[in-house]
Order: C-alpha cells, then structure tokens, then sequence
C-alpha cells in the first residue's frame, strides 16, 4: 500500500509538470507568430469579401493549412474551408471555428490598410468592411493551426479548423452559415466531441476575456409584416385603407410586447423594426406596406411567446382598420448557449490565457450556436478596446464604419484557443 501511494503521488505532479511544459511550449510558438497573425489579420482587413463569396478569403487560407501539413477540405457550405490536424497520440476531436465574411459597410477608419472594395448589396452599390473582427478572428486561427502543426506529436488527439462563411447571413434566397455547414457534415469524419470560438470585443480592455454559463448570446428571428390596404389619391384618404397608418400603429405596438409582457428582471428581450417600405408618390396612399425587423430573446418560452404576440397584434390592429396582415417570422441564430459543465472544466483554461470577467448576455446573435446544438461548446469575448475609446458595451462600435481594434488584443485570443484545446485534450 505505501509503495502504491507513493507511485500515486509521484505520478500526478509529473503529469502536472507534462502538461505544463507543453503549454509553456505553445506560448512560446504563439509568441514567435504573432507577427505573422498581425499581417494576416490586415491583408483581411484590406480585402473584405461579402457572405457566401468568401472565394479569395478562403482560397488563402485553404493554401496556408495546406503548407501546414493540415488536411483540408473546401467548398462546404459554398466557401468554408475545413482543416484536420490529426495529433501523434489518440484522443478527442477539438474543433475550432472562426468566421470569414465581412459586412456591406463603407470604411472612413484612417487605417493604412483601410479597405477600400465595393460591391452590390441588395441591389445598391455600397463598401465592403471588416466591421465586426472577422478579420482578426480569421487570422487568430490561422495563427493557432501554425502553433499546433508545430507540435503535432505532443497532441492527444485532434483539432478541426473550422473556417465558416456566411455568419451574417446568406444573401436572399441562398443557404449558408452555421447552420449549412453542420448539414455538410463539417462536424462528421471524424466526429467533433467539443467545439470552441471567440469573437474580438472592441468595447472590452485589451486582455480580458468574458462570458457566461448557459445563454450567452441571444436568438435572432427575422420577421416581416406585410399589411395590404386599398390604395387611393393622398387628397381622400377616406377613400382608402391606408396601410401606412397600420403600419405606424403597428410599429408603436409591437414595443408593448416588450414593456407589458416580458419578465425583464430575468432575461432582457428586443423587438425592432428595422426596415419600412411603402409607396412610390407623396400623393398617393400606397395598396400595400411591410415592416421588417429582428427579434432577440434569450430563452425559448419568451420567444415563442413574442412570436404569437407579434402576429396578434399585427393581425388585430389590421382588422380594426379593415386591412390585412401577413405576417413571416424566419429563424436566422439560435440561443448561443455555453454548456455549463464544460464551461466550468475549462475556466482554468481561460484563467491562465487573460483576464477572466463573467457578463451578462448580450443581445447580439451568433450562428455559433447551430454548432453548440450538436456538441457541446464554449463562445466568448476577448477585449480590443483602442487606445482612447471609453469603455461600451462589447459589441457597441461593431457593425459601423469607424469600427478599428487594438491588434494587441489578438494574442489573448490565441492563447485562449490553444490553452482550451491542449488542456481539453489531457481530461
């Protein structure tokens, strides 16, 4: 028995020390590429391509895992690239996600390597920006795949890059995201057991890292409400059904949802109307209006709920006015939901790669969450405010033309994924 303990106690801090010495080794690798995964991140940056025509994006990061020794796969989910490191020992399959596309924003940044690409968005002529990280998300990546081909044989398993098109959404009419790529088995062959991704927050400090257990980031619908009057001369309206006075009440209404129905000291809930479309002369009281919006919820019971109340309040406030309402809700992100127990596992992870902060969620949607609803995941924030900029809400300056980042903040990222990956890889 004495000689079994001693072995026993012997035994664990030489494992300790194993796999210290192993992540000892990736910081060390992380530090020698992170001016590579500067470059990278600004060559991005400079050459934005728009949701599901991610061509050029993709075809340089397929070439660079292909220089790794990484077997890839491209073309899943149209331009999403797939990389398989297989470790020198057996073990789990970690898989890794970044997002490639970029947003149809035109950049007034003073950037050096400021995009300056155009492209047709929705039939109107407009920039094309990084304006959300996915440049540096790309880049953090292709920054760990080099890392982790380096040390191939001290793995205890394998990794899948998973680089995803489309997290914006496909353009009208087209599939694509999350959502295509799990339908194309890009968790399959071999099958994923974990999956990890991060996201830049221009409005967190350099080096933090945040979360949080369960619902994390909310679930986004799109819905549209087509309202169909009786058309008439703006001089008579009494000779009409006017549906952008429908329009207007349903407008007002839709925000009651929120204010009288949801239990906000839980979990916060959105409903806004984006986009109002309706006639074609200021002296004419059009036939017909849509409203177009976003709803965004973080738990399943208050969104089914604000579903049926969208369509009985749109459906009513029509019928008193004698239209018709029409009303469309698609589903375009699920609940990003942070499995608990994996969350808690991996906490030391984040504990040595930054500065860990727990938030509360957020309201933004990501498809990472079609993901999660297969294997278990973590999703979270790694901090990049710039040099001056107060402190905001993560994802506030994302999404707008003067959106930048403190490319210090990269390195954090890094050190999150290849910590969360090797330590994974040893439970």
């Amino acid at each position: 028995m004495r000689k079994f303990i001693t072995v026993l106690f012997i035994s664990i801090p030489f494992f300790s020390l194993s796999q210290s010495l192993i992540n000892a080794k990736a910081e060390k690798f992380a530090t020698d590429v992170e001016p590579k995964m500067i470059e990278w991140r600004r060559h991005f940056h400079q050459n934005p391509e728009l949701s599901n025509r991610e061509f050029n994006t993709a075809k340089k990061i397929a070439e660079y895992l292909s220089s790794l020794g990484i077997e890839v796969q491209t073309g899943i989910a149209k331009t999403g690239v797939v990389g398989l490191l297989k470790g020198g020992k057996p073990g789990p399959v970690v898989a890794l996600r970044a997002d490639i596309d970029a947003l149809p924003v035109t950049e007034r940044t003073a950037m050096s390597f400021a995009s300056k690409v155009t492209s047709n968005y929705n039939g109107q002529e407009t920039g094309v920006m990084h304006a959300c990280g996915h440049d540096a998300h790309i880049a953090i990546l292709m920054a760990t795949a080099e890392v982790l081909s380096k040390m191939k044989d001290d793995l205890s398993g394998s990794v899948k890059f998973i680089f995803q098109p489309a997290e914006e959404g496909p353009p009208p009419g087209e599939e694509g995201g999350a959502m295509l790529m799990v339908k194309e088995k890009a968790l399959e062959n071999p099958v994923v057991d974990v999956i990890f991704g991060l996201h830049i927050a221009a409005g967190l400090p350099v080096g933090q890292i945040s979360f949080k257990s369960e619902g994390f980031m909310a679930a986004s619908d799109r819905f549209e409400i087509t309202i169909k009057g009786k058309q008439a001369h703006g001089s008579a309206p009494w000779s009409s059904i006017d549906p952008i006075a429908v329009s207007a009440q349903i407008i007002n209404s839709l925000q009651y949802i929120v204010s009288r129905n949801v239990e906000l000291t839980k979990e916060a809930a959105v409903i806004t109307v984006g986009m109002v479309n309706a006639g074609v002369r200021f002296n004419i009281i059009p036939e017909e209006a849509k409203l177009v919006g976003t709803i965004r919820t973080l738990d399943k019971p208050t969104q089914k709920m604000i579903h049926e109340k969208i369509k009985l309040t749109a459906k009513n406030i029509a019928n008193i006015a004698g239209a018709e309402a029409e009303v469309s809700i698609v589903n375009n992100a699920l609940l990003t939901y942070n499995d608990p127990k994996l969350t808690n596992e991996m906490l030391s992870s984040f504990e040595k790669s930054g500065n860990v902060v727990t938030i509360k969620a957020v309201t933004g949607a990501e498809d990472f969450s079609s993901f999660q609803e297969v294997v278990p995941g973590i999703y979270f924030f790694i901090g990049a405010r710039p040099e001056g900029v107060p402190y905001s809400q993560p994802l506030q300056m994302h999404h707008t033309p003067d959106f930048e980042i403190d490319e210090a903040g990269m390195m954090t990222g890094l050190k999150a994924m290849l910590n969360l990956t090797l330590d994974y890889m040893q439970k």
